[in-house]
């Protein structure tokens, strides 16, 4: 009768004949980190791809969120295990470097780990399959430098780059939405031989409407409005001001006191204390008239520091739309939106220091006031507005418009793509095993390992669109070895041309994917506990012999 054992009932039996063994010892530490490797994976394989399932989150205060992005996944869950917590921690560094690619290499660690037990099993020594590991990744990344296309870079390749990032982070009718957003923003602010700078991108947040309803502003959106009931709440082709000065009465930083004997008096102190501002706004008046004169243009003041009711009244019978209290991170691009220059004086007022805009207006949301700033020449800055009925809604859109932008930005600074849809996974993987026929010795093992691995991103991708994993791997492979770079498609479970259909990866991502991916696992393979559990097993031996 013949017994056929899987790999962890042949552990299982071993520690039952001989816990102290060194196969035993070897494998109870190696089995602790390829468990928590495999768990960690099997938590997030559901949510790669744009078929991927969305997961809800609900922390100790019973905030929701609803996302399928793993670097939130990752930051939110609370994870114990130090082995689990390390791949985390990794993945969510892919995410802060190049903004995509979490998901991939929590997969891909957790299925190095998965291969790598299968020749560790039968004796062969991690620093073999460690070996292999680096041999195959230093490969795999010279494989990335032919394999990538060379393709000009222009807004609808983009457009397809943003698509196939925001399509795994979002549904496909928001996601589209989003794309063009997100490619408009990069391209308005990019700058020739300089960095791009995505901070100049604001996102604003807008619980209204629903999220199809998102839209790039290029402009500004300032979360207040003026503080005035009378003043105009719409000025087309405007004159912008970006003032830095208190237009209000502000008490004395020493300590004083004042005597007088009558009224007379008073109304004298009184009228001298607003003298004083009521220059500085006399001063913002006389700019308006020189610059209006009598025309139908508009003035506009965004103001960082307060305007007392009294000088707003000022300013609105002058016809001046007036802001106070604006934030400094507005503050700072309004200059860069409208031009100008933001001044700390009304001393030197002249009309070279106007900014421009073509339209301002004022949209109340309930108690909410929003004030729009459109319709600007050359703006250094822009604002995407995002739209949603709920707050959790708003927060998975903010975290896939992030991502979304990164892809873009990378695309143009790598100046190149990298079909995706599992089409490099498969092409690297059977590239690896050509490759192996030519490492001699045990190491060819591990690249093995390396080259199986990989293909659990399409296998993923297959079984997350409802079709059969190993027949789809089959009809890549058989695609691929006829001489074509072939992709899953998640519509048929068949194979698709991704460079044709605009299923384009980052290099930089797939890049940093590789390495970490590799050395992390390499890591946990060599990590203390298991060396020392098969060196004490050695030394138990060497005393019994």
């Amino acid at each position: 009768m013949k017994i056929f054992f899987t790999i962890s009932a042949l552990y299982r039996a071993v520690q039952l004949i001989n816990p102290n063994s060194e196969v035993a010892r070897r494998g109870q530490a190696l089995q602790l980190n390829i468990t928590a490797a495999i768990g960690l994976q099997d938590v997030l394989k559901s949510n790669l791809g744009p078929k991927g399932t969305i997961k809800m989150l609900v922390d100790g205060a019973g905030t929701i969120k609803i996302t399928k992005d793993g670097k939130v996944l990752l930051s939110e869950m609370q994870i114990q295990n130090p082995t689990a917590a390390m791949i985390a921690r990794a993945a969510t560094a892919q995410d802060e470097i190049t903004g995509d690619g979490t998901t991939s290499i929590v997969l891909l660690v957790g299925e190095l780990m998965k291969q790598a037990e299968r020749y560790i099993s039968e004796g062969l020594h991690p620093r073999i399959v460690t070996e292999g590991f680096d041999l195959a990744r230093k490969e795999a990344l010279e494989f990335l430098d032919k394999f990538k296309g060379e393709i000009p870079i222009d807004r609808e390749l983009l457009i397809s780059v943003a698509r196939s990032s925001l399509r795994t982070k979002v549904n496909a009718s928001l996601a589209d939405t989003l794309t063009e957003a997100a490619v408009d923003a990069v391209l308005t602010i990019k700058r020739d031989e300089e960095p791009i700078d995505l901070h100049m991108v604001e996102i604003m947040k807008m619980q209204h409407k629903t999220a199809t309803d998102s839209r790039l502003i290029r402009g500004l959106v300032l979360d207040h409005g003026a503080r005035h009931p009378d003043m105009p709440k719409r000025v087309e082709d405007a004159f912008i001001l970006t003032l830095n000065v208190s237009l209000e009465y502000e008490k004395s930083e020493i300590n004083s006191g004042f005597f007088y004997s009558s009224s007379e008096q008073r109304e004298k102190l009184v009228e001298s204390e607003r003298k004083f501002t009521d220059a500085k706004v006399k001063k913002i008046v006389e700019l308006k008239k020189l610059v209006v004169g009598d025309s139908k243009k508009g003035f506009v003041v965004f103001n960082q520091k307060g305007i007392d009711p009294l000088s707003l009244d000022i300013l609105c019978k002058n016809g001046i739309l007036a802001l106070r209290r604006a934030k400094r991170r507005n503050m700072e691009r309004l200059t860069l939106v409208c031009g100008g220059a933001a001044q700390n004086s009304v001393d030197d007022l002249t009309p070279e220091i106007l900014g421009h805009a073509g339209l301002v207006y004022e949209h109340t949301l309930g108690e909410e006031k929003y004030t729009f700033v459109e319709e600007v020449k050359n703006p250094k800055s822009v604002t995407i507005l995002i739209k949603g009925p709920n707050t959790h809604t708003l927060a998975q859109i903010n975290d896939a418009v992030r991502d979304g932008l990164r892809s873009v930005k990378n695309a143009i600074e790598d100046n190149c793509v990298v079909p995706g849809a599992g089409a490099f996974q498969v092409a690297v993987s059977s590239h690896l095993s050509k490759f192996k026929e030519t490492v001699k010795g045990r190491a060819k093992m591990g690249i093995q390992a390396f080259a199986d691995a990989m293909l659990i991103i399409p296998k993923i991708l297959a079984r997350n669109g409802g079709f059969d994993s190993q027949d789809t791997i089959v009809a890549l492979q058989e695609e691929y070895a006829s001489g074509h770079i072939v992709g899953v498609d998640l519509n048929t479970g068949e194979t698709l041309d991704p460079i044709q259909e605009g299923i384009l990866d980052n290099y930089r991502v797939i890049r940093n994917m590789l390495h970490s991916c590799s050395v992390i696992a390499s890591n946990f393979l060599l990590v203390d506990e298991m060396m020392r559990a098969g060196r004490s097993s050695l030394k138990n031996d060497n005393i019994q012999s």
